[in-house]
């Protein structure tokens, strides 16, 4: 890890190292299993029940009867309320989990089961079977021994909360939770995985110790659950060539962000391959360009679709991703297949075709440039591309860019600029054309706040402006359909019509790299962060 986790609260952690350990501590209802990237029961003994009922829908788990805390109490309905208490109330540190809880209004435990329990649900989507089980469950008794959450229920937190903040129970647990020590202490940090916290030396190492008898060895119908390796190690190395040098050494088993020219590098090491095994799955993460089609220069889409043309982005990921990198022709992944419209031809740069689109825009070409009278005035296409400043990649993007149109006679203008910055001006719509990323997952395809016209006003998230009627009824039916042919018909529809409009441009997928020593086997390696499961490896017979 490059640097030690903020905190390994399981409620505000921040970042992909942090949830990398807390998955190995703490478990959800449901997660997803690396070998093959589907959603599985953890914490639940199987999928929810779903039932729909006018304005809610209603999720009903049953908890595995086998599962237990660390001092062998059970995992009970009550925990899951708990945990509910702690991701919606006010006044504590749960910025980052309460939007995703905010549909879940109540919870029915069953009075003659304490492992059986139903989330009463506002309306209803697909997304919402994983989301209702996609979060951390925390144990009550450790978390909270003075029950001072156990008078405030559940269905209390989704209304105005403003008078639970003079609770004085509330600002009690606040006071505590929000403390350094439930987010590094060992004697805290432990919950239903199979895991330990041993030890955290700030700026060294954390390490983790298997359970003497933990819950989930030998489930017959869950063999994702797993806690194989004894003990678990992450050394904090600050720096990638220190940290490519221990890998080299030796001293590392696994290592994973290796930068591509590195990776290239230790691809042609003979010597190193008798070690270790390479691996670069594809992520789900993309790269992006965006138009503002508010702009009058590129309102009209055969100009934006020209622009897409200029888009070399063979070369930006020859030269940016030294090829580790897919490209795609929307936000659905090529590895999706079901999903992805591989009808779709990816544009590529094309001089002749942007020449013909901004003619037929209307655009002149002379001596200096291209001119078109627009409201009146003759104005010039030039572009003004911004992207977050020290992002190699996306400088790259934009200095081929930049080149490209230079041979046709745009002038492009390109500005690196703070990341806070970049994203204000585009939810106030000052800018042109800007590079981004978007990481994403296989299991949720909820466009509607990128590309729905309702999110496109001054502050939202559709900072392009795209859209159409169209669009915004197949982004509508894509979240309203259970039947995955449809879903898949839909998607693609939406690819055709953003490939058309071309004002949210996909570019490419980037791939991940990592090494693993060959002295393990059963290794999940997976686009998914953290792109390996550990805690299913074992050793070569």
């Amino acid at each position: 890890m490059a640097v030690d986790p903020e905190t390994l609260n399981p409620v505000n952690y921040s970042d992909a190292g942090a949830l990398q350990i807390v998955n190995l501590l703490f478990q959800s209802m449901l997660s997803a299993d690396l070998a093959d990237d589907k959603i599985k029961p953890f914490l639940a003994a199987e999928m929810p029940q779903v039932e729909r009922q006018d304005s809610v829908t209603l999720f009903t788990y049953q908890i595995r009867e086998e599962a237990t805390w660390t001092d062998g109490s059970p995992v009970t309905a009550a925990d899951v309320a708990f945990t509910l208490k702690v991701l919606k109330a006010p006044l504590l540190n749960n910025e980052f989990l309460k939007p995703q809880v905010q549909f879940i209004r109540d919870i029915r435990i069953d009075a003659s089961n304490s492992k059986r329990f139903a989330l009463v649900c506002a309306g209803y989507s697909p997304e919402m079977e994983l989301l209702t089980g996609d979060f951390f469950i925390l144990p009550a008794y450790l978390f909270d021994p003075e029950a001072l959450l156990q008078p405030i229920e559940v269905a209390a937190l989704s209304g105005g909360l403003s008078e639970l903040e003079n609770n004085e129970n509330l600002k009690a647990f606040a006071a505590k939770f929000n403390s350094q020590e439930y987010g590094h202490s060992t004697a805290m940090l432990q919950g239903s995985g199979g895991y330990l916290l041993e030890e955290w030396a700030n700026g060294q190492y954390l390490a983790l110790k298997r359970k003497s008898d933990w819950w989930g060895n030998d489930i017959p119908d869950a063999p994702h659950l797993t806690a194989n390796p004894e003990r678990i190690s992450f050394q904090v190395i600050p720096d990638n060539t220190t940290a490519l040098l221990a890998l080299k050494n030796r001293q590392l088993d696994v290592l994973e962000n290796i930068e591509a020219a590195e990776f290239d590098k230790i691809r042609n090491d003979e010597s190193f391959k008798e070690d270790y095994s390479l691996y670069s799955p594809d992520a789900y993460e993309f790269v992006y360009a965006g138009l503002n089609t508010r702009s009058p220069k590129l309102s009209d889409k055969r100009t934006r679709q020209a622009i897409a043309h200029l888009l070399d982005v063979t070369s930006i990921i020859q030269v940016s991703q030294r090829n580790y990198a897919t490209p795609t022709v929307g936000p659905i992944p090529p590895s999706v297949q079901e999903y992805y419209n591989s009808s779709l031809e990816l544009r590529s740069y094309n001089a002749d075709k942007v020449t013909s689109l901004l003619s037929a825009s209307g655009w002149q070409k002379e001596q200096d440039g291209w001119y078109k009278t627009i409201n009146g005035q003759r104005e010039q296409l030039t572009i003004e591309v911004n992207y977050k400043a020290g992002s190699t990649a996306f400088e790259t993007a934009a200095i081929i860019f930049q080149q490209r149109a230079a041979e046709v006679g745009i002038p492009v203008q390109v500005q690196g600029m703070e990341n806070s910055l970049l994203s204000t001006n585009l939810r106030r719509h000052e800018y042109e054309m800007f590079f981004r990323s978007l990481s994403g997952n296989p299991f949720v395809y909820d466009f509607q706040p990128l590309l729905h016209t309702t999110f496109a006003s001054e502050g939202g998230m559709n900072v392009t402006g795209f859209g159409t009627p169209e669009s915004d009824s197949v982004l509508d039916a894509i979240n309203r359909t259970e039947s995955p042919q449809e879903k898949a018909k839909l998607l693609k529809r939406l690819q055709e019509i953003l490939h058309e409009e071309a004002a949210f441009i996909s570019m490419y997928y980037r791939q991940d790299r990592l090494a693993v020593h060959r002295r393990f086997d059963n290794i999940k390696v997976s686009g998914l962060k953290p792109n390996y499961d550990v805690s299913a490896f074992t050793l070569q017979e």
